[in-house]
């Protein structure tokens, strides 16, 4: 035992707090909790958790965590952050090449009208060409009347002028009524199919609420892009899952939470941790940058069929 663990101790004891209490206060493992007071940091995942954990102890039981850390510097294993940034970036590159993807598909459909348009010209020029060599060629030409002639022609060239000016307006009622069929069958669509819609209620510090609205199931997914510790709990203090999560290992886990009304979430590394909500990605209210531990619950309103 070592005067950190032993301080820890003491000040528990003089809360009157037990290891369980201290369990469902910090939602760290009552064996963890142990051995911080044991001074035994081996059987604890790594340098950054203890520190973690130490932290999270001192404020459950009224001490300042940065006294402790200032004070007993040479017990507690130091911890190396070099390798978030790199991550973090890798992340934000993802979510800098969607966007390109959203630009293609707005053009698209703008190639797609002006293609059509082209082709429609086309076809008319098409026609419009065989009938007037149709009609030069059915023509039987007049020897004894030159003004007779002439008629005819002009009278050729009004008729291809106005067939040309039909097609052009029958492609353009073509082209506007398609457009205000799709337009039609959108507002269908999203008539019958609400967006799902994640919601923060509430956020202070390192708790934040979230309500998730419009959902046919509730099913959350974390993922790590790093190392992270994470609990996943409902809102009765059952823990579905726990343990580390850790890129080129088990880097995800799935919990289907559709009977539950509320997913808890004790996230150790927010930074190293993505949260995913019906496969929607949820976006941290407090940055991970500020709080590296966070406490996320998500709150389930069923959808109601009318």
């Amino acid at each position: 035992m070592t005067e950190l663990s032993n301080k820890l101790r003491e000040a528990r004891l003089s809360l009157g707090l037990s290891l369980d209490d201290l369990q469902i206060t910090t939602k760290i493992q009552k064996r963890y909790l142990q051995a911080l007071e044991e001074g035994n940091y081996s059987i604890i995942p790594g340098p950054f958790y203890v520190r973690a954990f130490i932290k999270q102890y001192a404020e459950a039981v009224q001490l300042d965590p940065e006294e402790l850390f200032a004070e007993y510097k040479s017990e507690i294993p130091s911890t190396h952050g070099d390798d978030f940034p790199e991550k973090l970036s890798r992340v934000q590159t993802r979510k800098d090449v969607a966007p390109s993807n959203s630009k293609i598909f707005s053009v698209l459909p703008r190639l797609l009208i002006g293609v059509f348009v082209i082709g429609a010209v086309a076809l008319a020029y098409f026609l419009v060409v065989n009938i007037k060599e149709d009609g030069e060629s059915a023509e039987e030409p007049a020897t004894t009347d030159s003004e007779q002639i002439q008629y005819n022609d002009n009278l050729s060239e009004k008729e291809a002028d106005e067939e040309n000016k039909t097609e052009a307006s029958e492609g353009e009622e073509n082209q506007t009524s398609g457009a205000n069929e799709v337009t039609e069958e959108e507002a269908t669509e999203e008539e019958t199919s609400p967006t799902q819609e994640v919601t923060v209620a509430e956020s202070k510090g390192k708790e934040t609420v979230y309500e998730v609205k419009n959902a046919e199931k509730f099913e959350v997914k974390l993922v790590s892009t790093g190392e992270t510790w994470v609990n996943m709990l409902n809102g009765k203090g059952h823990s579905f899952w726990q343990g580390i999560l850790k890129t080129g290992a088990e880097d995800n886990k799935v919990v289907d939470y559709s009977k539950e009304q509320e997913a808890v979430l004790v996230i150790g590394n927010s930074t190293a941790t993505e949260i995913y909500v019906n496969d929607q990605k949820l976006e941290y209210a407090t940055p991970p940058d500020d709080q590296v531990r966070q406490d996320i619950t998500i709150r389930y309103v069923p959808t109601v069929n009318e």
